[in-house]
């Protein structure tokens, strides 16, 4: 801007000067006028000029251009925060996918219960094992002979299993009602629904809500023998009770043994003489009498109960009767009287349909071999043909996924087929002593023995649970067991034995 500023100046002193050179008498005369400084003056101005507009021009342009990035930067911006978020989200959606898929990846449960033999509590912990592996979890099993009281001590100390079976529906009650055992969720509730009957699910039920999840099912009315042994003695099977004692009377008079007993049991020494009972009590009584019984309505010091254990300790005590492998009836071990069924020491056992898993590895079943086992039905009594049974439920002490997946998984046929496929090959033979009725098990895994069971529970006329099992915990897994064994040894009479029971009963 100064240079334009000082061709101006210029420009305007020689316009001056030009003026001053006129003639005094106003003639007018040529004159010479050198406008080539005025020219470069022109010339150089006029490039000034071209040059400040270039100069603008490329201010503009750089103004332009720096817009264009900003825009650019902006827009780039813009794609990678959206390309972050669908990242993010892309990445959220495939952690809600594996979720889905392995909610329980890394958890572990622990179950205990009372089941401990080899092939129980091998076939157990097995068919957790396959719904473990499956999904990246961790179950374990303890069984154990004293569960019972174990079960106590570990709520006493605050420290229960995440899971228990229990054997004693009354048991499954007590903790309920205590708060100890959980509801089941409407959602494992309705799958388990799906695959039992309501008859087999009512067990498990304890002031109008589910508690239990039923996993195993057992017979009880029934007495194991061997076909074959029976033949070559011309032993017929017999219909009734009288036909059973008058069977009984024979085979002593023929030189052999009746009857296997055995009750020791651990802590729940006891409960295979309360087996007998109920039994008994189904033969000699209406449903009525047992019912009121099981209720703690009709005292065991009554005639009608008093009476039965009575009957029983009598058919017992009978010289030749008994063959007990340990040396007493209290001190034989319920499971050890499988081997001297097959060894001939006795003719016949009462157990339930769980006891095949005790028979020696490899033993036939009601095939018409040599050694074959078989059963048939507890004679009936004056009431008909009733059929006791038992089983056992799992219950939940902790509210978490990992546990409800688990107790789902116990209702399930996936369960009830692992667990037979594995038993039955821990056994060796033809038997696993593993029964269910799951409605959608495969049944085509259990033997034609066995599927039988489930047609006796079926067919039966009057069907009860084990009474004991019923009863709440202080009696029909306390007293019932313990002065029941007393009265077994004769340390107690019947009278003194069932008034103590009564008066254990909880008011």
């Amino acid at each position: 801007m100064r240079k334009v500023f000082s061709l101006c100046a210029m420009f305007l002193a020689l316009t001056v000067f030009a003026a001053s050179c006129g003639s005094d008498d106003g003639d007018t005369a040529d004159v010479a006028v050198d406008n080539s400084a005025l020219e470069a003056a022109q010339a150089e101005n006029d490039a000034l000029k071209k040059e400040a507009a270039d100069a603008a021009a490329e201010v503009e342009q750089a103004k332009a251009d720096a817009a264009e990035a900003t825009a650019a930067k902006d827009n780039a911006e813009a794609e990678a925060a959206a390309a972050r978020e669908e990242a993010d989200a892309a990445a959220a959606a495939s952690q809600g996918t594996d979720a889905e898929v392995n909610p329980l990846a890394g958890t572990a449960v622990r179950v205990t219960g009372p089941e401990r033999s080899p092939e129980e509590a091998g076939a157990l912990q097995a068919a957790l094992d396959e719904f473990g592996d499956a999904n990246d979890m961790t179950i374990f099993y303890v069984g154990s002979a004293d569960w019972e009281a174990e079960i106590n001590v570990q709520l006493e100390a605050g420290n229960p299993p995440d899971i228990s079976i229990f054997p004693q529906p009354g048991k499954l009650a007590d903790f309920a009602r205590e708060g100890y055992v959980l509801e089941l969720p409407s959602d494992v509730l309705a799958s388990v629904q799906s695959n039992w009957d309501q008859p087999a699910l009512e067990f498990g039920i304890v002031d109008g809500a589910q508690y239990g999840v039923p996993n195993k099912n057992d017979l009880k009315s029934l007495v194991w023998y061997q076909p074959a042994r029976f033949e070559a003695n011309g032993y017929e099977i017999p219909n009734t009770l009288e036909e059973f004692v008058e069977l009984a009377t024979q085979m002593i008079a023929d030189g052999n043994t009746p009857l296997c007993v055995g009750i020791e049991s651990g802590q729940a020494t006891g409960w295979a003489f309360t087996d007998w009972v109920e039994d008994m009590m189904l033969r000699r009584h209406d449903v009525a009498t047992y019912d009121a019984w099981v209720a703690g309505d009709l005292p065991f010091a009554s005639d009608e109960v008093s009476g039965v254990i009575e009957e029983v300790l009598a058919l017992w005590n009978t010289p030749g009767m008994v063959y007990a492998d340990g040396g007493s009836i209290a001190s034989t071990a319920f499971q050890a009287n499988g081997e001297p069924l097959v060894n001939g020491d006795c003719m016949m056992h009462r157990q339930a349909s769980f006891f095949s898993a005790f028979f020696p590895e490899g033993t036939p079943a009601a095939d018409g071999s040599e050694g074959a086992v078989d059963v048939f039905y507890f004679p009936e009594g004056s009431t008909g043909r009733p059929v006791l049974a038992a089983g056992t439920l799992a219950g939940a002490f902790n509210d978490s996924p990992e546990v409800w997946a688990v107790m789902e998984y116990f209702g399930s046929p996936e369960f009830a087929n692992a667990r037979q496929r594995v038993q039955l090959e821990l056994k060796g033979g033809d038997l696993s002593g593993f029964n269910t009725a799951n409605t959608n098990s495969d049944r085509s895994l259990w033997a034609p023995l066995e599927q039988s069971f489930q047609q006796i529970l079926a067919d039966a006329e009057v069907l009860r649970f084990d009474g004991s099992d019923l009863m709440p915990a202080d009696v029909g897994a306390g007293t019932f067991w313990t002065e029941g064994t007393a009265m077994v040894n004769g340390d107690t009479s019947v009278a003194d034995g069932t008034a103590a029971i009564d008066s254990s009963w909880p008011s």
